[in-house]
């Protein structure tokens, strides 16, 4: 059995970290997302606004996150958490305001670089790690990725709510409020760390980025994650301008378009990530995603002017964005060896950012110079070759990262503990780093004990 299944409940500290950290981590993506369903709606009215601008400013914020994911991550290595968080959501509320005082597209594009270089992914996780025994590291972690779902939805029901009351302007002052709320909970709900170090699990190690560029099922994610957000910061582009102005639906109402077809999908794209696990079918489910959402795209492109018609195909795209978005993390730390998982994880969460400002680049280049629907199909053809880049990806092995606290060892006993862990049932590698006081498993669940590994580590 796992550590997660040995009945570990969270500690005081750790339940007071997951709180503080999940419920920033929400805040901030919040304020990112609050935008992507409203500003094409109402950056018309910012000096020197075309589609190229606009999709310039929604995605711009994706460049400055991708530059600085693992560089801030590094940083807070050496000179602590807390100071590099903070740093980074005061960063985001100057961001904010700058946006929310511009009258021009410039000024919201500069906004959204500041927002985006308050990169604080690498070490919140980081700190998440610091904060947590490894037996119940992997839930916390789960919790702070869980919040970016949530952040999504709520801003695609809010953001038009908001955008009618307030205005972009206002959202923007929000997204101000929100990073300075964070920043009073990072100082008075989340503990301090006794003492920081590397994690290998959690935050990107340098020394390991040669090995995740050399692992072709590695850069095959990546593209694919790169792809689904260029994918959908593109649909975002010209989606709600065709509600509005195809089909008719006030700005204001959008929501009511949202909140049904997201709740869809995320009931239709459950049973295939239980499929994709359970029954070992991930590749099927992750091809399989990848198709359905290329053929939306091309429907979305085809679409004839009905409204309902237009929201089913919505509901399938977005139940494929989401499977893919379930699957593909879950596949990276499963290829990934379990010593360079939290390098992997870094480079992956960095290719999603750049495709965010890849598809406001592309798609509003796309849209000024092809229109409105070429959005869509461009998107669709960025799915097909995705989809023809998948095709070599091996099957992963359905195994799990184990980490085995190793407190009290020496290096000799350190180097000696892998070979006699390497024997017990279910393990499939083992990686002793000991500046960590961890050993690094790849694990079958299955048949594998984790109490005889621990035996292992007392009798040693």
């Amino acid at each position: 059995m796992s550590g997660q299944e040995q009945g570990f409940d969270l500690n005081p500290t750790e339940k007071r970290a997951a709180a503080g950290l999940v419920a920033i981590f929400t805040f901030r993506m919040l304020g990112l997302f609050l935008i992507l369903p409203v500003f094409a709606l109402y950056a018309h009215h910012l000096t020197g606004s075309t589609p190229l601008m606009i999709g310039l400013a929604i995605g711009a914020f994706g460049l400055t996150q991708a530059l600085l994911q693992i560089p801030v991550g590094t940083l807070s290595d050496r000179i602590g958490r807390k100071p590099v968080i903070i740093t980074g959501l005061l960063l985001y509320a100057l961001g904010s305001a700058v946006a929310a005082l511009s009258t021009s597209i410039e000024g919201v594009i500069a906004g959204r670089l500041l927002q985006g270089s308050g990169a604080i992914a690498a070490p919140v996780m980081a700190l998440a790690a610091d904060l947590t025994r490894e037996v119940v590291r992997t839930r916390v972690m789960a919790m702070i990725g869980v919040s970016i779902g949530i952040a999504f939805i709520l801003s695609l029901i809010l953001g038009p709510m908001l955008a009618a009351g307030i205005g972009v302007s206002g959202i923007f002052w929000i997204s101000a409020g929100l990073a300075l709320l964070g920043i009073l909970l990072m100082v008075t709900l989340v503990p301090s760390p006794e003492h920081s170090r590397r994690h290998h699990d959690a935050a990107p190690a340098p020394e390991m980025m040669g090995r995740v560029f050399a692992d072709g099922d590695l850069l095959r994610l990546d593209f694919g994650v790169f792809v689904l957000h260029m994918a959908l910061t593109s649909v975002f582009l010209v989606a709600p301008l065709l509600l509005r102005d195809r089909f008719g639906l006030e700005s204001v109402d959008h929501w009511q378009l949202y909140l049904p077809v997201m709740l869809l999908a995320m009931g239709l794209m459950v049973p295939f990530v239980i499929l994709a696990e359970k029954r070992h079918l991930m590749k099927e489910m992750f091809v399989g995603g990848i198709l359905v959402a290329g053929a939306a795209l091309i429907l979305m492109y085809l679409e004839a002017g009905n409204l309902w018609l237009f929201a089913l195909v919505m509901i399938f795209f977005f139940a494929a964005f989401n499977l893919l978005e379930a699957i593909m993390p879950s596949w990276v730390s499963k290829v990934a060896a379990a010593e360079m998982r939290g390098t992997a994880m870094g480079m992956f969460a960095t290719s999603q950012f750049a495709g965010a400002f890849a598809g406001g680049l592309i798609g509003g280049s796309v849209h000024q110079r092809f229109g409105l629907a070429a959005v869509f199909l461009f998107s669709a053809a960025m799915m097909a070759l995705w989809a023809l880049s998948s095709l070599g990806i091996r099957r992963p092995r359905h195994l799990s990262n184990f980490l085995l606290p190793l407190e009290g060892l020496g290096e000799m006993d350190m180097a000696l503990l892998s070979q006699r862990l390497m024997t017990l049932p279910g393990v499939k590698a083992v990686q002793v780093i000991a500046e960590d006081g961890v050993a690094y498993m790849k694990v079958d669940n299955a048949v594998f004990d984790s109490e005889q590994a621990t035996a292992i580590v007392a009798g040693n």
